[in-house]
């Protein structure tokens, strides 16, 4: 057996739905009672009145074992799509919060969260060449799962614990790119930066990224494979874009023209994506995080023009990480609550502005939103003027507020 063979079959056996559903049953993860009743009215050959006698049936659970009202039981429903995931039961509920807890450091709450908070109370400057690599590590990632086109772990046997990204293809998992691409470059770029131990980055860097690929498997999204591809191509990204950083950067910063060459581009490469394949939450994403990176860009570039937030000189560095204070805590915390209520004020606007507006001078009914952010001519523009305004908010709206009220 060659090596191409060898690889194939090893390739075969990391997608095997198995896998996934013997990790969701390790974990405590199961089918619901009548799911199971189902099961055995089938293997038994049961027909007519016995049959749909069984398949009513639903007993107690088990001792130890969640019922509906537990955190994750029940039927989950997707409201955009209004697919279904399978019923099930958790008999680890604490085990399901933390996998629950590391799948949404892949999700937009998470991201507009973290990142703003990184810029306005920690280090500008690494947060935006975060996002930089954020950008292009995500859109990398989407498109080659619309290239690719591997459908999700196969339910049965696998349980959907998530349903929301269920439309979307599987091969590679965009959430491990990411739980890969932040902490990996959060360490990068803060390594001789601030004075911290590099051992202690690495490992915080590694548990991150195990939670979040972890998780996407216990949540039945994924398959061992996709999220093994997931972390190495992000590392390849990462080896080939992160020479290239501080070019773009500069470039960001100081190039008369870059905010119109950054629109264009950005608007071109989704559209781009948003005609590859049929319809999925793939592609609003995908105009979401090239309208976020935009907008950060032009955010930059205008700080850049006016003067605010100077990056510090050479010499300045390494920082020595502040003592945390009750002041210091109370300052941040007051500026985290001040500038995501001002940015959901902003996604609020232009949410129910750009939809009406994209509806109107396209034609399109607007009677149902859900239907009709799927077409192109609607998804485009919402996601991308929407999050463009959300992330020029976090570079450039939110700070100058703080600088006039003295933040």
């Amino acid at each position: 057996m060659g090596p191409v063979e060898r690889l194939r079959r090893l390739c075969e056996a990391l997608q095997d739905p198995a896998l996934v559903a013997g990790f969701q049953r390790l974990c405590g993860v199961e089918a619901a009672a009548e799911e199971a009743a189902e099961k055995a009215a089938a293997a038994n050959g049961a027909c007519g009145e016995d049959g749909r006698r069984r398949r009513g049936q639903r007993g107690p659970p088990e001792a130890g074992e969640a019922g509906d009202s537990a955190p994750g039981a029940g039927q989950r429903r997707n409201s955009l799509t209004g697919e279904q995931g399978r019923p099930f039961v958790l008999r680890r509920p604490a085990l399901h919060r933390l996998f629950a807890l590391g799948t949404e450091l892949g999700n937009e709450l998470f991201y507009i969260s973290f990142f703003p908070f990184w810029i306005w109370s920690v280090d500008a400057f690494v947060g935006r060449r975060l996002i930089i690599v954020w950008v292009w590590v995500m859109y990398l990632g989407q498109c080659s799962k619309d290239l690719l086109r591997r459908p999700r772990p196969a339910s049965p046997p696998v349980l959907k614990l998530e349903v929301y990204y269920i439309s979307e293809y599987s091969l590679p998992s965009t959430h491990a790119m990411s739980g890969t691409a932040i902490p990996l470059s959060l360490l990068l770029l803060s390594w001789g930066r601030w004075q911290f131990p590099f051992m202690l980055g690495l490992l915080l860097a590694v548990v991150w990224c195990t939670l979040v690929c972890s998780s996407r498997i216990y949540m039945g999204m994924h398959s061992v494979l996709d999220v093994i591809v997931g972390v190495l191509y992000t590392i390849l990204i990462m080896i080939v874009f992160h020479p290239a950083l501080e070019l773009i950067d500069h470039f960001n910063l100081t190039y008369t023209y870059a905010p119109v060459i950054i629109i264009g581009l950005h608007l071109g490469l989704g559209l781009f994506s948003f005609t590859l394949d049929t319809w999925s939450t793939s592609r609003g994403d995908t105009a979401q995080i090239l309208g976020s990176g935009a907008g950060i860009a032009c955010g930059s570039h205008v700080n850049y023009l006016l003067g605010l937030m100077v990056d510090p000189s050479p010499d300045q560095l390494p920082f020595d990480p502040l003592p945390i204070t009750l002041t210091m805590c109370a300052n941040a915390m007051l500026k985290f609550l001040i500038g995501v209520v001002l940015l959901l004020l902003i996604r609020h606007v232009m949410k129910k502005t750009t939809i009406p507006l994209a509806c109107w001078i396209c034609g399109i009914a607007c009677d149902d939103v859900r239907k009709a952010r799927q077409h192109m001519e609607v998804e485009l523009p919402y996601r991308y003027i929407t999050y463009g305004m959300v992330g020029f908010g976090v570079m450039f709206m939110v700070p100058f507020l703080f600088t006039i009220i003295g933040l």
